[in-house]
């Protein structure tokens, strides 16, 4: 049947619950009453829905509250535990999975550590390596909770690189900085990966796995326009204009900050990757006399850095002047980076997450946002809030487990397009959630 606008009456039935299990999530318990007015529905409507929900276990009651002169009202929530999620986050040092309840809790977490002593960048990138510590650390986190694997609605994956959705493999990665040319990794993860042939898989870059976890949870919530950088041993971003929608990944770090400038990992010379990431920042405190702690991976040789420059007040330290020069340096790189951001999309809010990001933290990104504001223009800068991300070193395995859950809104709170009607029991787990609490 089909409805005058063109849409079948299984389009607005799919509408009608997604907007009253995305309202309930974001901000529930609610009432009936309530969602009436916050998801545009009628009151009938509303509670078709609802009842509909509530039979196949979506919905549940969570108390009551007084009502103005009347009976108290019902309250209602999505149910909690009756399915979830990984998240994967293939970063820069490790391989980091986690399990998540449909209230984004942590249920079980691994990390794989990568061969950051290789002399070869691509050597720990071996794609037959990153699949084989997927598919363990999947196996993992199910025994490790305890999950029957057909409660999950979906495995979400954050990759470096760009990927490539459509084709007969699914999502293809493109990653030309650890070496990645078209690998089919959807393709092989479902070969490898001992999960029901049902269990979708979501890959997407890292830095829109970010932007999608602070734009849902953390320093991005509330924004209408907002860009999220991931600074890690290189720089990624992501800009977001829809406040529930994905955001789109940018290649930012290899945006051309100077021609015929430094050898950049991707092979062209003179991309902001070359100067402000972690990997080139410690690479230019080396060249220029500093010294990093023998055999230390980039995290620790990081902290090294930070702490020549910026010494703990009563230390008796005074602060290394090469590493100051080199921290400067590469501030006034990111906050030109940054006027690039500012100038060609004018967001509310720029936000820093990512190891290397969090890591030189607030002192370091005040003098980012000077040089920021130099190089953009007056009006878009005068208008842009620069800042720290609020999830911290998880926010990519976060973003990465909402996308399946973000598919499963769009859904109505269905597994599949194909699942039957109301008329029809669904199974109980398939469900979904109320807010995760923001840190």
């Amino acid at each position: 049947m089909r409805a005058t606008n063109g849409r079948t009456v299984r389009d607005l039935r799919r509408e009608n619950r997604t907007a009253v299990l995305r309202r309930l999530w974001f901000d529930g318990p609610m009432s009936r009453f309530s969602l009436g007015p916050a998801t545009g529905l009628s009151s009938g409507s509303v509670s078709n829905v609802v009842a509909e929900l509530a039979a196949e276990g979506l919905v549940e009651e969570a108390g009551s509250v007084d009502s103005a002169g009347g009976r108290p009202r019902t309250l209602l929530r999505v149910r909690p535990g009756s399915g979830c999620m990984i998240g994967v986050d293939v970063g820069e040092t490790r391989i980091r999975i986690e399990l998540f309840d449909l209230t984004l809790t942590e249920l079980a977490r691994t990390e794989r550590p990568l061969a950051v002593d290789s002399r070869e960048r691509h050597d720990r990138y071996e794609v037959g390596l990153v699949v084989g510590h997927i598919r363990d650390g999947i196996a993992e986190v199910l025994r490790t909770a305890a999950t029957d694997p057909g409660r999950l609605l979906g495995v979400g994956v954050g990759v470096p690189g760009i990927v490539a959705h459509g084709g007969p493999d699914g999502a293809v990665v493109h990653g030309q900085t650890i070496g990645w040319d078209a690998v089919p990794l959807e393709r092989l993860l479902r070969e490898t990966v001992d999960l029901p042939a049902t269990v979708p898989y979501r890959i997407d870059n890292g830095a829109r796995t970010l932007g999608q976890a602070e734009l849902w949870f953390g320093a991005g919530r509330g924004a209408h326009s907002a860009v999220f950088v991931l600074f890690g041993s290189g720089v990624g971003a992501c800009v977001a204009t829809d406040p529930l929608g994905p955001g789109r990944a940018l290649e930012w770090g290899h945006l051309t900050v100077r021609v015929r400038g430094r050898r950049c990992r991707c092979g062209a010379l003179g991309c902001l990757e070359a100067y402000a990431g972690a990997e080139a920042l410690l690479e230019r405190w080396r060249e220029a006399g500093g010294r990093p702690p023998a055999g230390a991976d980039e995290e620790t040789a990081l902290t090294a850095l930070l702490a020549a420059a910026y010494p703990e007040s009563g230390s008796g330290r005074v602060p290394d002047a090469t590493a100051l020069a080199v921290l400067e340096e590469t501030a006034e790189y990111l906050g030109a980076g940054f006027a690039d951001l500012v100038n060609l999309f004018q967001p509310e809010r720029i936000l820093v997450g990512g190891w290397a990001g969090l890591q030189l933290g607030e002192r370091f990104l005040d003098s980012v946002r000077g040089h920021a504001r130099d190089y953009a223009l007056r009006y878009p800068a005068d208008r842009v809030t620069i800042g720290l991300g609020t999830l911290g070193p998880e926010a990519v395995t976060i973003g990465a487990a909402i996308l399946p859950l973000a598919d499963f809104f769009a859904r109505g709170g269905r597994r599949t397009e194909a699942e039957p009607g109301p008329a029809e029991t669904q199974p109980a787990w398939t469900t979904t959630v109320r807010e995760r609490t923001a840190h």
